[in-house]
């Protein structure tokens, strides 16, 4: 059956696969970082900021050379920006090593790395035999068994690495790996699965007791938090005012940020800008955006030119309000 299973979703993967930069490529540092960019983004989004990176980063040594500034522009956009500093930290231990690692469990170890992110690089880039186990993986094995227990818990997700590394074609293990997540991103969606299109659709327990939809089961969610708040563009002479974050949110330290009206209490609203929607997580923010004057601002703030902005990190919220400014 693995064998059945592992032969009909690989040749259905190098007919259908996404033409993927990622996918050009075994050099471990280049999938590195499509891996760490892949985490909490999505593919399409992922492949401008991939390209960029690269352009300016394309060996380790050159991204453990760079300062958080340039560092942190080069990621603004993607948020989850402590994934950024763990990659540059990454490259210094790669450099530092005399090379990028070439085992399972030294690749582990770099900062940033988990279970998931280890075997998928040691898989692509060496061919070693491990099973990569992410979200999409974890919907379709379960679907394939017809499991219905909680993946969010540890021993769901035990029992699944069980089975991934059974269903693992070890003689290409990089290739199987992709194969397997390619299927859970295009077909084995979560809640419209393509069943019609599936090439391993025989055997699937879910699709023949017809509860694909119900699954996969995940018991744990957190209340999501709605949050409203407003955002001040204050312009002078070609330039916008904004703040820098120091120490307040290590996530976000070094980013720039345009002032909220209880940060400037004493700004006059002129009229609003528009809004647009956020997430982080379980929060979601919807930020109206407000054009403002303003007599006189705090040290805490800057006036930069307005011709200065994209060489500048900017948070994902500053950008997407600017933006409507334009």
């Amino acid at each position: 059956m693995e064998r059945s299973f592992a032969a009909r979703l690989t040749e259905w993967y190098d007919v259908a696969k996404r033409n993927l930069p990622w996918r050009q490529t075994r050099d471990p540092y280049k999938i590195l970082v499509s891996e760490i960019m892949l985490q909490q983004t999505r593919a399409q989004t992922v492949i401008p900021y991939y390209e960029k990176f690269l352009e300016r980063f394309p060996t380790a040594r050159s991204l453990a050379q760079a300062s958080d500034t340039e560092l942190l522009r080069m990621w603004s956009g993607l948020g989850y920006y402590q994934r950024a500093r763990n990659l540059r930290n990454a490259a210094r231990r790669i450099v530092n090593g005399g090379g990028f690692p070439r085992d399972y469990d030294a690749i582990r170890h770099l900062p940033g790395v988990g279970t998931y992110t280890a075997a998928a690089v040691a898989s692509i880039a060496f061919g070693i035999d491990r099973a990569a186990l992410d979200g999409n993986v974890m919907r379709v094995i379960a679907r394939i068994t017809g499991d219905a227990s909680d993946i969010g818990a540890a021993a769901t997700k035990a029992r699944f690495e069980v089975i991934a590394g059974t269903l693992l074609d070890r003689r290409d293990p990089g290739r199987f790996n992709q194969a397997i997540m390619e299927l859970g991103a295009t077909v084995c969606l979560p809640r419209n699965p393509l069943c019609l299109l599936c090439p391993v659709s025989a055997g699937c327990v879910a699709r023949e007791q017809g509860i694909q939809w119900q699954l996969p089961v995940k018991l744990r969610r957190t209340a999501a938090v709605r949050i409203k708040a407003r955002l001040l563009v204050i312009e002078r002479a070609g330039k916008i005012l904004l703040w820098k974050r120091d120490g307040d949110s290590p996530r976000l330290k070094g980013f720039w940020e345009l002032p909220s009206p209880e940060e400037l209490p004493k700004a006059t609203e002129r009229e609003a800008l528009g809004s647009f929607r956020h997430s982080i997580t379980n929060h979601y923010y919807t930020f109206t955006v407000v054009k403002a004057t303003l007599a006189r601002a705090g040290s805490r703030f800057k006036w930069l030119d307005q011709s200065r902005l994209d060489s500048l990190p900017l948070s994902t919220t500053s950008r997407k309000a600017l933006a409507l400014l334009k």
